[in-house]
């Protein structure tokens, strides 16, 4: 597949896809990480005279005042801030305005595009991969760039679409993150172990089942690992449920009772205790103690490991002690650690311990998709 670094890029006008979907309250935006993740490819398109043309969605367009929270202006400060240069925002996503900006574009000139999803308000053109809007927005480059790796599991038209209609390539941060998960899922160094939380069972039924066969271990914490307890006839008290997955549950655990790894004790909103004297009216929150230290047996002889999914209620101080735990003992592990996108990634950089990790995917989605062993859109496209 070929990587931005196989294009002459001298006086092109070159389309970058990032993933600028950052989260924005009253014009502010709360956290820059994807916009510095985007940086290096960037920089390399400006250093090599092209002339740049950034697309990226914000949020979902439902309808029209959802345009007022939802526009890019603010990344557009933000980025020339961190790129240290002007970077010329048009509040379109096509017209006359658009078409003369970019033809106006000097080499090492930055431009960036209002967000894609703004096309979602007639049919969803973007989020459907429109192919009238696909080829408009490919009549605006000579060359695509895919560094989004965040919505490469969609087929939308502004990667699809566009890489469609132009000679493509990837950046280094789809690079990056291929990088570090493709092997893993292709051949991972034993003993491998997956740390797998989060809510519904449901979300995960791919990645288990994908991954159930590889690893030699998964240990299964977060509000899914109810519904498993439950599954083995185990009383949960008033903790949230996946019911529907409650048959899937009970046939892993029969074919891999040996690699499934459960929580013996519970933090609940009354107490910490075994889960065999947890109460109908409690709730659990997140993993015991003891269960931190069984989950520890397991890891610290692994040599790779992969995390998608808080073990607990981390947002909740008094039910974080569970994943700040799990960051700490993976601290002092020597082994290949990659942890999902989403809420891992912001518990994982909240707790302090971002660096102790080999890689954080900038996707949730696009990671659990390439976790199961699905082919994701956005790269085939490029292929």
């Amino acid at each position: 597949m070929k990587t931005i670094k196989d294009f002459d890029l001298n006086n092109k006008k070159v389309i970058i896809r990032v993933d600028f979907n950052v989260p924005i309250k009253d014009g502010v935006i709360a956290d820059d990480t994807r916009i510095k993740e985007s940086l290096k490819t960037i920089n390399y398109a400006i250093n090599n005279n092209a002339k740049v043309i950034l697309m990226s969605h914000l949020g979902r367009i439902k309808e029209e005042n959802d345009k007022l929270k939802n526009t890019l202006k603010p990344v557009s400060i933000r980025l020339s801030e961190l790129l240290n240069k002007e970077v010329k925002f048009v509040p379109n996503t096509r017209g006359e305005e658009l078409e003369n900006s970019i033809n106006n574009l000097q080499p090492g000139d930055v431009l960036l595009m209002e967000n894609t999803r703004f096309e979602d308000l007639e049919n969803k053109k973007e989020s459907k991969n429109d192919e009238e809007l696909g080829k408009y927005w490919a009549s605006l480059g000579d060359i695509y760039i895919n560094d989004a790796f965040g919505t490469a599991h969609r087929a939308h038209a502004s990667n699809v679409g566009i890489a469609t209609n132009l000679p493509s390539g990837i950046g280094f941060l789809m690079e990056k993150e291929l990088n570090n998960l493709l092997p893993i899922i292709d051949n991972p160094v034993k003993p491998f172990s997956v740390i797998l939380g989060g809510a519904k069972v449901s979300d995960k039924i791919g990645v288990i089942e994908n991954l159930v066969k590889k690893a030699d271990y998964i240990l299964i914490g977060g509000v899914m690992a109810f519904t498993f307890l439950k599954a083995e006839g185990l009383e949960i008290g008033s903790s949230l449920l996946d019911s529907e997955s409650i048959d899937f549950c009970k046939n892993v655990l029969k074919e891999y009772e040996n690699k499934i790894i459960l929580p013996i004790d519970v933090v609940t909103d009354k107490k910490e205790c075994f889960i065999t004297d947890i109460t109908k009216e409690e709730i659990g929150y997140d993993i015991g103690s003891k269960t931190v230290k069984l989950f520890k047996q397991y890891l610290v002889s692994s040599k790779t490991i992969i995390w998608n999914g808080p073990v607990g209620m981390f947002e909740d101080e008094k039910y974080c002690n569970g994943t700040k735990e799990i960051c700490e003992i993976l601290k002092n592990i020597d082994a290949i650690k990659i942890a999902g996108g989403g809420d891992t990634a912001s518990a994982i950089k909240n707790l302090g311990y971002e660096e102790y990790f080999t890689h954080i995917s900038t996707g949730g989605g696009a990671s659990l998709e390439l976790l199961e062993g699905k082919k994701l859109p956005g790269i085939e496209a490029i292929k």
